[in-house]
């Protein structure tokens, strides 16, 4: 831990400690506890706290946990509740609903409440990520730069077919999203690097790759998969064109959150029920957002105030934990633990969505029988742990863990192209969505395994060498 001085990280607590201080005034909390994750992104992005990785350009590290897992992760988790926070108050798109409208002092307050949750989780997982930034001046091992274009899109060619093998194989199932993360990214990776060195084979083949997998995005019925993919090339990009990047991806992803309620909505509509074929959805879909049918500003306003955050579901597990539902302390921990164990081992291994789903129907948050997933988020899980406690323990070994498996895939991959980039970015995208515990931790430990798995292939190839 080096360079980190503990006491200087109590400044990112600030925002937190002021929400809680003005938690009388449930608005002016929210909106403090809102815009202190603001400044702690300030803080952190800009090296005011503790000096940024100086190996290479900012450009050119965008992937490690302190720019990726803390613009999507936290900037998802913290930031997104505005809309409902408007909501709440009496807004509809922007606009005051009446000069009479009653504002419900309860739902504001545990809004407020759990704003300041966020902002208390945003503080220690940026505390976990500064204290163990500290990226190894020398690499253990290296490979030849010559070979990198080409090795990433081996990594595309190999990994895609590979994660369809181990999807069919009982039991080992874990290790399919883990390739099939790895095989996007490194196709995505190549195509960056095909571009500008001009190699018109690669470029060919990484535009089909990327294609085929913007394809799989659209059709998934999800907004995140699109968003990501979009992003992600943006991001790989933008080193080496910067004015074309911010001019195009910046517009085009805001683009994208205004349009994607509409044609998802109707993709889900017509494509899940049966009604319609895939292409066939995907046609309609798109017809509807072109023509903006079905209601455009509701549609994505509703998507806004009440599908883009998660904050509606943590006021129900607020109000309902540790009331009426007890703190679950330690179980979430064993249940986690339980689900690592390969089914291939376990056959009869409890699943593990219905035992998350348990604490859902105890919430309340749905009811038994309802066709509706509602998994609670990772920080929510931590409150339920242990409640505050929970939310400053877990979400600092979130960032910590998140920043000492990058330090490592760097140090075993030669440095941040195939340690940050491709493999802790392909294996671990997990740390960009926060999920429940037991989905968390389990894929965190396989492709943990699986990083360590193809490290030894690189090493027996003789591909990377010991310096």
């Amino acid at each position: 831990m080096r360079n980190s001085s503990i006491e200087k990280f109590i400044i990112l607590f600030i925002p937190w400690f002021l929400a809680v201080l003005f938690k009388s005034n449930a608005e002016l909390s929210y909106l403090t506890a809102w815009g202190g994750s603001f400044f702690i992104f300030y803080i952190c992005l800009t090296g005011k706290l503790k000096p940024l990785p100086n190996d290479r350009p900012v450009s050119e590290q965008l992937m490690r946990p302190l720019f990726l897992v803390q613009l999507i992760f936290i900037g998802y988790t913290c930031c997104s509740s505005i809309f409902y926070f408007f909501s709440v108050i009496g807004y509809d798109n922007f606009h005051k609903i009446s000069n009479y409208y009653l504002v419900d002092p309860d739902m504001l307050e545990r809004t407020a409440q759990c704003q300041r949750y966020y902002c208390l989780g945003h503080a220690a997982f940026a505390t976990g990520v500064l204290i163990f930034m500290n990226y190894p001046e020398k690499q253990k091992y290296t490979y030849e730069k010559d070979i990198l274009a080409g090795l990433l899109l081996k990594f595309a060619l190999i990994s895609f077919p590979l994660s369809e093998v181990f999807i069919r194989l009982p039991g080992l199932s874990q290790f399919s999203t883990q390739l099939n993360s790895l095989s996007f990214i490194s196709g995505t990776l190549a195509l960056a690097f095909a571009i500008p060195l001009k190699n018109v084979r690669n470029t060919f083949i990484c535009i089909i790759l990327f294609a085929f997998n913007f394809y799989q995005a659209i059709i998934s019925g999800y907004k995140e998969p699109i968003i990501i993919s979009v992003l992600v090339l943006g991001i790989f990009l933008y080193p080496n064109y910067k004015k074309i990047v911010t001019a195009i991806f910046i517009p085009l992803l805001f683009l994208l959150f205004i349009v994607l309620p509409t044609f998802v909505g109707v993709f889900r509509q017509n494509a899940w029920s049966g009604d319609e074929s895939t292409d066939d959805a995907t046609q309609s879909a798109i017809d509807a957002t072109l023509n903006n049918q079905g209601g455009f500003s509701d549609n994505n306003w509703q998507f806004l105030a009440f599908r883009l955050s998660e904050v509606d579901m943590f006021t129900k597990y607020i109000q309902s934990t540790p009331e009426n539902v007890p703190y679950y302390k330690t179980k979430l921990l064993q249940q986690s633990a339980e689900a690592v164990i390969p089914r291939i081992f376990w056959p009869s291994k409890p699943i593990t969505e219905n035992l998350i789903m348990e604490r859902v129907y105890d919430a309340g948050v749905v009811y038994r029988g309802e066709q509706v997933s509602a998994k609670p988020a990772f920080i929510v899980d931590a409150y339920l742990s242990y409640g505050g406690w929970g939310v400053l323990f877990f979400m600092f070994a979130y960032g910590a863990i998140a920043q000492l498996i990058d330090v490592k895939a760097e140090e075993l991959f030669g440095g941040y192209i195939l340690g940050t980039a491709l493999m802790f970015s392909g294996l671990f995208q997990i740390f960009w969505r926060g999920m429940s515990f037991e989905f968390l931790i389990n894929v965190i430990v396989w492709s943990y395994v699986t990083m360590l798995i193809v490290f030894r292939i690189l090493r027996l190839k003789n591909i990377l060498t010991k310096i």
